[in-house]
C-alpha cells in the first residue's frame, strides 16, 4: 500500500508540473486550439489515469462509485465545450482530494494493525529435552513451549514451571506487569519480561486470543454502520438524478426561454455535476467510524464494526451478568463441608474436576487446594451451563455443580442461607458435600452504573444463575433496576427477549457478560460486550464488542467513543451538505467557476478527513 501511494504521489506531482508547463506554454507561445487541445488532453489522461482505473475496477465488480462518475462526466464535457484548463485542474484537485482520504484511511487502518498485530514470529518448542524453534502454527494441544525473557507469548498456555513478569499492555491496554507463577494462564501475545517459563499449549495458534482479536478488528473494517449504508444505497440513485438535473440546466435556459447561450448553460450544468460529486459525503461516515474503531483498539476495546458504535448512542437498557462481570470472580471459599471423606479429599476431587473449566470458579477452587494439579489424570470431562462440570478422576466419576444438578440427580442436599455460590459434589451416585464460595463486587461497579444512570437513564438488568440470596444481595449493593436470579442460559435468552419485545424502534439493548453462559445472550442483545475473560473462546465469538481489559470502566469509555464519533460523523455529513448547497447556488449566479467548485469540494474532504482524524485520537 506504501508504495501505492508513493507512486500516486509522484504521478499527481508530475502532473502538476506538467499542468503548469502547459498553462505558461499556451499563454507563453500563443498556441492554436488544436496544440492546446493536445497539451491539456496529455495532462489531463496523466493526472486522470488513476480515476478511469479506479471507475474500470469498479464497474467490472459491478459496482458504480459515483464519485469518480459524475467527475469523468463533467471533465469530459468541459473539454467538449473547451474548457480545457479548467478539466484538468479539476481532475487534478479530486484525484488530490482523493488521494487525502485515501492517505488518511491507510493510516488509520496502519495503527489499528499496529495495535493489534501482536502476532509472534516464532515458538520454542521443548522436545525430548531439546529447545527447537518453529513456527507458531505449528504448535499443537498439550505441546510443551519454553518463553525467555523478551519474547511474545506464541499461542494461550498454562504455566508448569518457572515465574516472571509479563507485558500484557498489548492485549488488555494495563501498562502495569502481571506476576505470573506455576498454573497460571498466559496469553499469546502478551511478552515475557524477566523469568523463563515452561507452559503447555492449551489453544492452537488459530484459536489463540490474539488471532481471534486480529480477526475480529480486521472484519470491523468492512462492516458498515447504518449511515454508511445509507449513503451506499443512496449513491444510487443519486448520480443519475444528478446527470439528468445537469441536462435540465444545459438544456432548458436556453432552448425554452432563450435566456443565455447554450455554451453557459452548458458550463453551469457541468458545473453542477462538479458540486454535485458526493466525495466529502462518502468520506464523511466511514473515516470517521474507522476512527471511532482506532480509538477503541487503542483504550483495549475491540469493536467489531461501526455500525455498533451507532447503535450504542440509542442503548437505554443494560443487561448485566453477575459473576465475573459486575464480581471480581476471584472466589473465596468461605467453607467445606465434605460427607464421607475429609475435606481437603474433597476439595482435592473439585479442584481436579474444575481444571477444565474456563468458569472464573474453577481458577479459585485450584488456588484454595494449594497444590499441584494431575490434570493427565482427569478423564472424559463433560461440561453442561447452568448445571456444571462431570468427569472421570481416579477411577471414580465426579459430578461438580449447582444444585440444579443435584436435583437432576435427585439427591439430597444440604439447605445453605449465607450468601455467596455453593458448589456441590456427588460422586458416584452418592452425595459427597459442598464448597461454599464467596464473591466481591468489582470496584469499578458501582461508579459505572451509576454513570450510565446520570447520563443515559439507562435502565439496569442483572441475569444470573446464582442465587436468590447472593443475586438480591448484589442487586441492593449495586441499586439494579431488576434481578433475576437462579436463571439457566435460555432462562437468561428468554428475560433478554423479554425487555427486547418492549422497545421502541430508536431503542437498543446491551447486554454484558464474561463467558459461555451468556454466549446465547451477547449475540442475541443489540450490542452485546464481552467483558474480558481471555480464556473464554464463546465469549469472543458472540459478542460485538469485546473489552479485553476485564474493567467496566470500559464501558465508559466505550459510550464516550460512540458518542464522540457519531459527532464527528453528524459534523462531517452537514457541514459537507451546507457547502454543497452554498457552491450550488454562488455557481448558479455566476460567481463560482469549475475550478473553484472542485477547490471547494477537496477543502471540504480535507476538514472531513482532519474531523475524523480526532476521533482516532479521543481519549475517554
Amino acid at each position: 500500500m506504501k508504495k501505492q501511494l508513493k507512486r500516486k504521489c509522484i504521478v499527481y506531482g508530475l502532473g502538476i508540473i506538467v499542468y503548469a508547463g502547459a498553462v505558461w506554454g499556451a499563454a507563453r507561445f500563443m498556441l492554436s486550439d488544436q496544440e492546446k487541445f493536445a497539451i491539456f488532453l496529455g495532462t489531463y489522461l496523466l493526472t486522470g489515469y488513476g480515476a478511469f482505473q479506479k471507475l474500470s475496477e469498479e464497474i467490472m465488480e459491478k459496482r458504480f462509485p459515483v464519485e469518480y462518475i459524475l467527475v469523468i462526466f463533467a471533465t469530459i464535457g468541459a473539454f467538449g465545450i473547451g474548457k480545457y484548463m479548467e478539466a484538468v485542474i479539476v481532475m487534478l484537485m479530486f484525484e488530490l482530494g482523493m488521494l487525502a482520504e485515501q492517505i488518511a484511511t491507510d493510516r488509520t487502518k496502519r495503527s489499528i494493525a499496529k495495535m493489534i498485530d501482536l502476532r509472534p514470529t516464532y515458538a520454542i518448542r521443548k522436545v525430548k529435552g531439546q529447545e527447537v524453534q518453529v513456527d507458531p502454527s505449528e504448535l499443537k494441544m498439550s505441546h510443551i513451549i519454553v518463553i525467555k525473557p523478551g519474547e511474545r507469548i506464541p499461542v494461550d498456555a498454562v504455566v508448569l514451571a518457572g515465574s516472571s513478569t509479563i507485558d500484557t499492555k498489548a492485549i488488555t491496554g494495563e501498562a502495569m506487569p502481571v506476576e505470573v507463577y506455576k498454573g497460571d494462564k498466559i496469553y499469546s501475545g502478551c511478552i515475557n519480561l524477566s523469568g523463563v517459563l515452561e507452559a503447555r499449549v492449551t489453544r492452537i495458534y488459530k484459536d489463540s486470543i490474539v488471532s481471534r482479536i486480529m480477526e475480529t478488528v480486521e472484519e470491523a473494517q468492512n462492516r458498515k454502520s447504518q449511515k454508511e449504508a445509507f449513503v451506499t444505497k443512496f449513491s444510487k440513485v443519486y448520480a443519475p438524478i444528478m446527470v439528468l438535473l445537469s441536462v435540465l440546466i444545459m438544456v432548458i435556459p436556453p432552448s425554452t426561454f432563450s435566456y443565455g447561450n447554450w455554451e453557459t448553460w452548458i458550463y453551469k450544468g457541468l458545473i453542477f455535476i462538479i458540486v454535485a460529486c458526493p466525495c466529502a459525503l462518502a468520506v464523511a461516515a466511514p473515516l470517521a467510524f474507522l476512527g471511532g474503531i482506532a480509538s477503541a483498539a487503542r483504550q483495549g476495546i475491540v469493536v467489531k464494526g461501526g455500525n455498533f458504535l451507532e447503535s450504542l448512542v440509542k442503548a437505554d437498557t443494560f443487561i448485566f451478568d453477575k459473576t465475573g462481570t459486575l464480581t471480581q470472580g476471584e472466589f473465596r471459599v468461605a467453607r467445606i463441608k465434605a460427607v464421607g471423606m475429609t475435606e481437603e479429599e474433597l476439595l482435592k476431587l473439585v479442584a481436579h474436576v474444575e481444571s477444565y473449566s474456563n468458569h472464573p470458579l474453577a481458577k479459585s477452587l485450584a488456588d484454595a487446594y494449594g497444590k499441584e494439579l494431575d490434570t493427565d489424570s482427569v478423564r472424559s470431562v463433560k461440561e453442561k451451563p447452568g448445571f456444571g462440570i462431570s468427569a472421570t478422576y481416579e477411577g471414580q466419576r465426579v459430578h461438580v455443580g449447582s444444585r440444579r444438578m443435584m436435583d437432576a440427580k435427585k439427591l439430597l442436599v444440604d439447605e445453605i442461607n449465607e450468601p455467596g455460590t455453593v458448589v456441590y459434589v456427588c460422586v458416584g451416585r452418592e452425595y459427597a458435600g459442598y464448597v461454599l464460595v464467596q464473591d466481591q463486587v468489582k470496584e469499578e461497579a458501582k461508579a459505572t452504573l451509576t454513570w450510565l444512570k446520570e447520563k443515559y437513564r439507562a435502565i439496569l438488568v442483572m441475569l444470573t444463575g446464582d442465587t436468590e440470596k447472593t443475586g438480591r444481595a448484589v442487586g441492593r449493593e449495586l441499586h439494579m433496576d431488576y434481578v433475576y436470579t437462579d436463571l439457566l442460559p435460555q432462562d437468561k435468552l428468554e428475560q433478554l427477549e423479554d425487555f427486547m419485545s418492549i422497545q421502541g424502534e430508536a431503542e437498543k439493548l446491551v447486554c454484558v457478560g464474561d463467558g459461555i453462559n451468556d454466549a446465547p445472550m451477547l449475540a442475541r442483545a443489540d450490542i452485546g460486550i464481552a467483558m474480558g475473560n481471555l480464556g473464554s473462546e464463546a465469549a469472543i465469538e458472540a459478542a460485538d464488542v469485546i473489552l479485553v481489559k476485564d474493567d467496566l470502566h470500559g464501558i465508559v469509555a466505550l459510550m464516550k467513543i460512540a458518542k464522540e464519533t457519531l459527532r464527528s460523523v453528524s459534523q462531517n455529513i452537514t457541514f459537507a451538505v451546507f457547502i454543497k448547497i452554498l457552491v450550488l447556488f454562488m455557481a448558479v449566479i455566476g460567481y463560482f467557476g469549475m475550478w473553484e467548485a472542485i477547490l471547494v469540494e477537496m477543502v471540504v474532504v480535507i476538514l472531513a478527513v482532519i474531523n475524523s482524524a480526532g476521533v482516532a485520537g479521543y481519549t475517554a
